[in-house]
């Protein structure tokens, strides 16, 4: 189990950004890669935060070449065997908006029927 923590902070203009805690500046940047279907994505930067705290800002570029239909994982990993650190899920695509239709209607559905419960107690009690 490593002893870094990287937790997201923002996903913006294709760059997804994250706080790395647990690594010591004096050390040096840790070493981190970045994987989608088992291929190293280039790019990504380490930029120290605080010295105090050992945190750093870790910025992942994502190209668009892994953006496609259905569902897409990227990896952070702490070196090329190391613990996960992060994952970056990526969803698009058609199917995904149906699915979307479904379940919010699925969730009206299960709302309105909350609410006529809930009525239906308040008279009951009152």
């Amino acid at each position: 189990m490593s002893a870094l923590s990287l937790t997201k902070t923002r996903l913006r203009a294709g760059i997804w950004e994250g706080r790395l805690t647990g690594a010591p500046h004096e050390a040096g940047a840790p070493g981190l890669a970045a994987y989608h279907l088992e291929q190293v994505l280039e790019g990504i930067k380490l930029e120290a935060v605080d010295e105090t705290h050992d945190a750093w800002t870790v910025k992942v570029p994502l190209p668009s070449t892994i953006l496609s239909e259905g569902v897409q994982t990227v990896l952070v990993r702490e070196g090329a065997e190391g613990d996960t650190l992060a994952v970056i899920t990526l969803v698009a695509g058609t199917p995904l908006e149906e699915d979307m239709t479904a379940e919010i209607a699925l969730l009206r559905a299960e709302l309105d029927m909350l609410k006529r419960a809930f009525r239906r107690h308040c008279v009951e009690t009152a």
